[in-house]
């Protein structure tokens, strides 16, 4: 199964008449995600692609009941408001598509979350995709590029680089491998949910085999990692490759959340951390497949 959504998640948007919310409930859609509604306050009444517009969360779950899925599009600092709207009436998975949310607001974001049992993806998440099941947020790009790209499988792919989410999907597909769950972590300095989180999450999906990750120096991420594969006993094999090896260190890659200070968040130390509870480590995204395709021989 899919570990975050699958054909069956209830999906709202929320900013869904604005420029970038329109664009990607109409990909979302045409993908098969179940989209049953969107959000923009003082649009109530109006409809996007079909979909039925409302002024507020309360109003679709007095009109649909249970939603399974937000996908937040509207500005850094409006967002707040939007995720604890939807933390507030049940939403269980909040999949944060924006980026330059004020670090406090994100922090008061994922605090609620936590109290509440709610998952929030990002800030900064291209968003998560289950080949052939859903897509919510804009990784893909639209749905035939998606259905090409993301074949499905029983390969999750983990990445904390949005355009490196779909690359690794593709060269897995193209190679006969196929995708389980592919997830953008997020490029915000605070994200709602960890990299070693998903880890676990995909180790404890069934139909998940192999786990491969894009890391980035700078961080602690795959550290993190390393002790949560050590701690829970982690027992899928999982596959990583590091970005940004030759950097030295005060050197900022790629995010925000991208800058190496000290030892820890450094290319060597992230390896060696992870080759030391049982990954690999490959030197070349190339390497990718070969290691995968042994793995699941």
């Amino acid at each position: 199964m899919a570990f975050i959504i699958d054909e069956k998640s209830n999906v709202i948007v929320q900013g869904i008449t604005g420029r970038e919310g329109s664009a990607r409930a109409r990909y979302m859609l045409e993908y098969g995600t179940r989209v049953i509604a969107g959000v923009t306050p003082g649009k109530g009444g109006s409809e996007v692609w079909g979909i039925p517009v409302y002024d507020s969360v309360r109003e679709i779950v007095e009109e649909y009941g249970k939603i399974d899925v937000s996908a937040i599009f509207v500005p850094g600092p409006l967002a707040k408001n939007a995720a604890v709207e939807a933390i507030e009436n049940g939403v269980k998975t909040i999949i944060m598509c924006v980026e330059r949310v004020p670090l406090h607001d994100t922090l008061y974001i994922v605090a609620k979350a936590k109290k509440e049992g709610c998952r929030i993806i990002g800030p900064g998440s291209l968003g998560v995709i289950s080949p052939d099941k859903a897509v919510v947020g804009w990784i893909g790009g639209d749905a035939d590029t998606a259905k090409e790209v993301f074949k499905p499988g029983n390969v999750a792919v983990i990445s904390r680089s949005g355009g490196q989410t779909t690359t690794i999907s593709w060269v897995l597909s193209k190679s006969g491998i196929g995708i389980s769950t592919a997830v953008h972590t997020g490029t915000e300095p605070i994200l709602g949910t960890s990299l070693p989180e998903y880890v676990l999450m995909a180790n404890e999906d069934k139909e998940t085999d192999c786990i491969v990750i894009w890391g980035e120096i700078g961080g602690i991420a795959e550290e993190e990692t390393a002790e949560v594969i050590r701690e829970y006993g982690v027992n899928k094999q999982v596959i990583a490759y590091i970005a940004g090896a030759t950097l030295p260190s005060g050197i900022r890659f790629s995010h925000a959340s991208a800058i190496v200070e000290g030892r820890r968040g450094s290319y060597e130390s992230k390896r060696s951390a992870l080759e030391r509870v049982g990954a690999i480590v490959v030197d070349s995204p190339r390497e990718i497949v070969d290691r995968v395709r042994e793995v699941l021989s």
